[in-house]
């Protein structure tokens, strides 16, 4: 049995599969569309969005300026990442991103795995960015005077929790109008909310309807999911660019000082909110059988995307915590906050407006990326043939998109924010791992029938490289922070002692075997970023795989393809 679960799929079967369109008998092939420029905007699209809108304020509150170090260091985590997709993608141009790459190189059972993660990173990150559309949407249409009930706004935990509070604060002796805005709307969700059998009935419906909305543009195809996003994208990039523009005049360098008000511990708390930032620059892998070129587009759609991003977000951080004092910043709309609080009223609109926009263009790209997963596990048997069946009309995988958009649709109608926000971080991080280790084990691996990859990533030996750099930050560690291995023997550390292990079984490994550094340094960084999570996040991910495992073994182990050739 063990063999069988690690079996493996060769390079030309799988391009053969994807060549064939091999599905459920009802499809034709899927459109190649797709460009370097399309690829870019795709990225843009789904990397810069709600991280810009929102989780950027936390994140600038908790480090302060110095969150500026946090960007860049998860943004040259990603290009490791990055760099690892574009080798796969180059070398195996099909649908299934991570989870085809994790079958070439480690075989069923982690494809599997990863396949499942990736149901976590799309679909329950498009949970959170669908929550957050309706935070904005909701405060737009206030702004309009159009205001819609409470508790048809927020998830059932979070007017519970809000009422509950509210409640305590009325025993000390404060009234409704001294509460906090947001206290009251939860307050008053759960107070004016029909019941239903003694049960209140409390919904996000924006958050539904957008859902809804953005799966009819994926369902109908590929060259009007294109268009949509390269439409929304380009509206954002103006608006943000207005933001650096207008704001670069009313920075204040006193705002700057102290740098690192809260040091590394500070900057270090916004890793689940910076990274979630990124999300997304992957998601354009899924689309390999619609580009024209992916051999040559993917790759650089990937870093393209990520360059940019990078330099704007790092740009938004400096403007952001120049224009006002960092401890201001703790808000669900910094950017609108700043402006309104300058008397530029007209920009803070301008921002609200276009954050609807943004959060539309994530969820379409991520919309865009969780069937074409589906459908690549369909093709290896490992799900119904139905989740392969290609449209015959709109060239799209219909039955697979559909059910995406029921799978986060319903969920974000009752889910609170800050539990799927962390899922999602930690789910992208392990596939990021996954991939920078399967090219490791691709470039160690003879295979005579691989076909010629026209990216590859740059070899840089890191025989001594990485032990070196490993072992020596780990004697720095502990010179300047005393104790600090000794406390690492608890609960909540027990991520970072795993990551310590993982470390120093890669650097063994790297000075046997002569690995290239790039992937070595985006498996170790990802794996890093990973362990700042909090325990509780962790031990909610590997109940997620274990359930993901429990629907392998009853059905997918028995029906793969590669089961009856055997």
């Amino acid at each position: 049995m063990a063999n069988s679960l690690f079996r493996k799929k060769s390079i030309s079967t799988i391009l053969r599969d994807a060549e064939q369109g091999l599905s459920d008998g009802h499809s034709g092939n899927l459109k190649r569309v797709l460009g370097v420029k399309d690829l870019t905007a795709m990225g843009i699209a789904a990397v810069i969005g709600a991280g810009v809108f929102s989780s950027i304020g936390k994140a600038s509150y908790d480090g302060g300026p110095g969150i500026v170090f946090l960007y860049v260091f998860t943004a040259i985590a990603c290009g490791f990442a990055a760099l690892c997709y574009a080798e796969f993608a180059s070398t195996v141009p099909v649908s299934g991103s991570a989870y085809t790459y994790s079958y070439v190189a480690f075989g069923e059972i982690f494809a599997w795995i990863i396949g499942w993660d990736l149901l976590m990173e799309y679909a329950i990150g498009n949970i959170a960015v669908a929550i957050s559309w309706s935070d904005y949407f909701t405060r737009l249409m206030d702004g309009f005077g159009l205001h819609i009930p409470d508790w048809l706004t927020m998830d059932y935990s979070t007017a519970h929790s809000g009422f509950n509070d509210a409640t305590a604060s009325f025993a000390n002796g404060e009234t409704l109008q001294t509460l906090d805005p947001v206290l009251v709307s939860t307050y008053n969700a759960w107070a004016q909310s029909p019941q239903l059998f003694g049960l209140n009935l409390i919904m996000d419906l924006p958050a539904l309807l957008i859902v809804l909305i953005i799966t009819a543009i994926v369902f109908r195809g590929i060259r009007e999911s294109r268009n949509t996003s390269n439409f929304l994208v380009g509206l954002k990039l103006a608006v943000i660019f207005l933001v650096i523009v207008v704001g670069g005049f009313y920075v204040n360098p006193d705002n700057w000082s102290p740098f690192t008000p809260n040091g590394i511990s500070g900057i270090l708390k916004g890793v689940s909110a910076v990274f979630f930032a990124y999300i997304g620059f992957d998601a354009i892998s899924t689309t390999a059988e619609e580009c024209k070129n992916p051999q040559k587009d993917l790759p650089k759609g990937m870093i393209y995307s990520l360059i940019i991003c990078t330099i704007l977000y790092v740009l938004l951080a400096l403007v952001l915590t120049g224009m006002v004092n960092y401890k201001q910043l703790n808000v669900g709309d910094p950017l609108a906050m700043v402006f309104d609080s300058l008397g530029l009223k007209w920009l803070a609109g301008i921002v609200a407006v276009s954050a609807v926009f943004a959060t539309a263009s994530v969820l379409l790209v991520f919309q865009l990326g969780q069937p074409r997963i589906w459908m690549s596990m369909s093709r290896d048997g490992l799900l119904p043939k139905i989740f392969s069946r290609i449209h015959p009309r709109f060239g799209t995988p219909s039955f697979s998109t559909i059910l995406t958009g029921f799978a986060v649709a319903i969920p974000a109608l009752f889910l609170n924010l800050n539990v799927v926000l962390a899922l999602t971080s930690i789910g992208t991080l392990f596939a990021f791992v996954l991939v920078c280790g399967g090219v490791l084990v691709l470039q160690n691996r003879k295979d005579p029938d691989r076909p010629e990859s026209r990216f590859k990533v740059p070899y840089v030996n890191g025989k001594y490289i990485v032990p070196v750099l490993l072992f020596s930050s780990m004697i720095f560690i502990g010179i300047k922070i005393p104790g600090y291995y000794t406390d690492l023997m608890t609960i909540e550390t027990l991520p970072m002692v795993a990551f310590y292990i993982v470390a120093v079984i890669v650097a063994i490994y790297s000075y046997l075997k002569n690995f290239s550094l790039i992937p070595v340094l985006g498996m170790l960084s990802c794996f890093y970023l990973m362990a700042q999570e909090h325990h509780s996040n962790w031990l909610r991910f590997l109940i997620w795989l274990g359930a993901g495992l429990i629907i392998y073994f009853l059905y997918g182990y028995h029906n793969s393809k590669l089961a009856k050739k055997i």
